[in-house]
């Protein structure tokens, strides 16, 4: 029977990956934005005792309108281009892709009455989101990732269609898991508060031009990072449109109500490995050890 090793929340500003000047990215840079690069050092360590076979990433940068696909293509290679900050993201990916497990969770979410479709165009370019998560998770690119994209549903619709949509997949995600027999590792690629600079410093990494947004925006991060701590998931969700729109949170594209979904709605303490600011949003390293809810 498959497992789930871990949950992450494992935001992808591109800055993490030009300040620790990643050999597959073009722009060198003088460092920065150390807290959160240290607390994915402190999540990488925390994984090392525990293998596993794939990472599900849930990417807001893949946006689709109708319905959830799903990477379809056993490997990919391109550079990848931020287009916001391509002074400091031009990164040359190669990766590989567990096609029969992205299957299995796409007919798995279809079967629960979700639309999905399975991409598969070799030409496609995978987006700066998934590419920078799963690299500051895990550099070596030696595992094959599945990725799903963020659907339009809180956009089109409202928020509590989109919530509804996620809890929904991330329950499939889960079962399709179970299934499979594999040993597998979710990420949720979003940041929390998500207002940004509208201006940069000249020197990108001169951190003294950093900092929240913000005070609405902190109280509104540490709020979620208690529930978080305290093991409060349904709370969290519960309160998560207020979330969503009071601090401008890109947890509007889904990926950490489909986490919390498919960890089963943890009542046990996730552990912080990191928080700071990048542009001004605010984005946290969390790790969620299903051993420590007994399972």
């Amino acid at each position: 029977m498959g497992e789930i090793v871990a949950g992450m929340l494992a935001p992808h500003p591109p800055h993490l990956v030009y300040a620790e000047n990643a050999p597959q990215n073009e722009p060198r840079s003088e460092g920065g934005w150390e807290v959160l690069r240290w607390g994915y050092e402190r999540a990488r360590k925390s994984l090392e005792d525990r293998p596993y076979d794939a990472i599900v990433v849930h990417s807001p940068h893949w946006r689709t309108t109708v319905g959830h696909h799903f990477l379809g293509v056993p490997h990919f290679e391109s550079l990848s281009v931020d287009p916001v900050f391509p002074n400091l993201f031009r990164y040359r990916y190669a990766l590989d892709v567990d096609v029969a497990l992205s299957e299995a969770i796409c007919d798995e979410a279809a079967a629960a009455g979700l639309t999905t479709k399975m991409m598969r165009n070799p030409q496609f370019r995978v987006d700066y989101g998934t590419i920078t998560s799963c690299h500051l998770v895990r550099p070596e690119w030696d595992i094959p990732i599945v990725c799903i994209s963020s659907n339009r549903a809180y956009y089109t619709f409202s928020n509590d269609v989109g919530e509804a949509q996620m809890v929904a997949l991330g329950e499939a995600t889960r079962r399709a898991i179970a299934a499979s027999g594999k040993r597998v590792l979710l990420l949720a690629s979003n940041s929390l508060s998500h207002r940004h600079f509208t201006e940069e410093p000249e020197l990108p990494e001169d951190m003294s031009c950093e900092h929240v947004y913000n005070h609405n925006q902190y109280l509104w991060d540490m709020r979620v990072l208690g529930h978080m701590r305290a093991g409060r998931s349904r709370q969290l969700l519960d309160e998560m449109p207020d979330f969503i729109e009071q601090a401008v949170s890109e947890c509007k594209e889904g990926s950490l109500t489909w986490l919390i979904a498919a960890l089963g709605f943890p009542e046990y303490p996730a552990e912080v490995h990191g928080y700071g600011n990048v542009i001004g949003t605010g984005n946290a390293v969390v790790e969620w050890d299903p051993r420590r809810g007994g399972a």
